[in-house]
């Protein structure tokens, strides 16, 4: 009973902690928003009723936006070279166009004039949202596939880009990829997928990528979904009581209500499912939060690819690519005292990571559940960033390892040579270098021009694809 009650009072403040800084995000951009409308008017916020001008400010906001949603347009359209940097967002992300005026990325993408940041499902799984990204860039209908969409039970088209933001996207305009958390394993499956010629109609390949950075990414799965609730023993079914039960029964609710103006602010990216209440009625809600149908049904949601279980089946099937370079930044705030590994500072971390950080660093693998794969040893885990374990971010290891090399300074591995995972160990927590800029100081801007610099100065190819009926030099 003690311990029961132990977990409560820790879920309790884990709800409350996420929740808290949910909406602190999302009011900071719902505020930013107003005082630009206001501002745009000529109209003192001061001199409108207050309500009144809140809810005018954010209704003509979301209504431009849907609009632009339903369209599929954007705002930047490159055409040719050099090659744009795209910076995917992980999860509970948003892209350019989502929470008004907020940077995911706390401003990177000013770095570089050919930047792109794509608006993908923060809460679908791996797939979907490779294939979303595919289409952004590339312009078209959002197509999950026949075969995924008939066995996950959602609609197989999703989205339209009636003009990509990089419609000329191929072999010899390849792009950047930088993925943050989960976003740098949803560009390896867009990567596979684009080896594998996996969208009809175009006739794809693994040098359509150029480079892959990896920023705290998720490569072989993190021992946080087992504190969030995951199942240990199979990594795909959730605990009854967990922080992500709530999170499940609070996403199932936003999405069934499906208010305009609120979901062009925020979207999980669950619209192909069809969850709205103008779909599917209240008998519809009752069988979503039952767990008879939806995302969470089908296990076709992000939490289960980010289990080790989940990361195992999907590295599987992903190769690391002769022609393409790869940096992966591990982030850790974790340290050894006396033998023992804790976190490495108290003010240091996020208060919504503290917890975490602890609690991965005292992570055990249950005796009774059978070991995620040989050779598996609960101190290789330890380490990490509050979000994922470091051993995680370093380079794809399970199954099998890719090639990799360890450096301590960026100019280390220079020249770079394509197919080998060049990686670094970092001290910063998960969120360091993103949505708040003021938190990294400067080491935001060392990060983030190291980055730019090697996509434009030192990732390229030296020769170009050979050209059809043009013969080998």
């Amino acid at each position: 009973m003690a311990r029961f009650i132990l977990s409560l009072m820790e879920l309790g403040v884990s709800a409350a902690v996420h929740l808290v800084f949910g909406f602190y995000v999302f009011s900071t951009a719902v505020a930013a928003d107003i005082s630009q409308a206001a501002a745009a008017s000529g109209c003192l916020l001061l001199r409108r009723p207050p309500a009144p001008a809140t809810e005018g400010a954010l209704v003509d906001v979301a209504a431009a936006g849907e609009r632009d949603e339903r369209r599929g347009d954007g705002p930047v359209v490159l055409d040719g070279s050099p090659p744009p940097i795209v910076l995917v967002h992980g999860i509970f992300g948003f892209g350019k166009g989502r929470l008004g005026g907020l940077s995911y990325f706390a401003g990177a993408e000013k770095k570089d004039d050919r930047v792109l940041v794509p608006d993908l499902g923060s809460l679908t799984s791996i797939h979907d949202r490779a294939r979303e990204l595919f289409y952004y860039l590339k312009g078209g209908q959002v197509d999950y596939g026949e075969d995924h969409s008939k066995a996950c039970g959602h609609t197989r088209f999703g989205r339209i880009y009636e003009t990509g933001h990089y419609p000329v996207w191929d072999e010899q305009n390849p792009v950047h990829f930088v993925g943050h958390s989960a976003g740098a394993q949803v560009v390896r499956v867009l990567h596979q997928m684009l080896a594998d010629k996996a969208f009809p109609g175009h006739d794809t390949s693994e040098d359509w990528i150029l480079s892959l950075t990896s920023l705290s990414g998720a490569l072989n799965g993190t021992t946080r979904t087992y504190y969030d609730g995951m199942l240990v023993e199979d990594g795909k079914s959730m605990k009854s009581i967990c922080l992500l039960q709530l999170c499940r029964i609070g996403v199932i609710v936003y999405d069934w209500l499906d208010i305009p103006w609120l979901k062009n602010y925020y979207n999980f990216g669950f619209d192909h499912y069809e969850m709205s209440r103008r779909k599917v009625g209240f008998s519809g809600l009752i069988d979503l939060l039952l767990g008879h149908t939806g995302p969470f049904a089908s296990g076709d949601w992000i939490l289960p690819d980010l289990t080790i279980q989940g990361a195992i089946k999907l590295n599987s099937t992903l190769k690391t690519f002769p022609n393409t370079f790869y940096f992966s930044y591990a982030t850790k705030k974790t340290r050894k005292l006396f033998g023992i590994t804790v976190p490495s500072s108290v003010l240091g971390v996020h208060p919504m990571l503290f917890l975490r950080v602890l609690q991965m660093c005292m992570w055990r693998h249950p005796q009774n559940a059978p070991l995620p794969y040989k050779g598996y040893r609960d101190e290789d885990w330890e380490d990490n960033d509050g979000a994922l374990n470091t051993i995680s971010m370093t380079y794809p290891r399970i199954p099998i390892e890719h090639p990799h090399r360890f450096v301590v300074d960026d100019s280390d591995c220079h020249p770079l040579q394509p197919g080998i995972w060049y990686y670094k160990i970092i001290e910063a927590d998960h969120i360091l270098f993103i949505v708040n800029r003021e938190r990294a100081g400067v080491q935001f801007d060392l990060l983030y021009d190291g980055i730019f610099q090697r996509c434009r100065k030192h990732a390229f190819r030296k020769s170009p694809p050979t050209v059809p009926n043009e013969p080998s030099q």
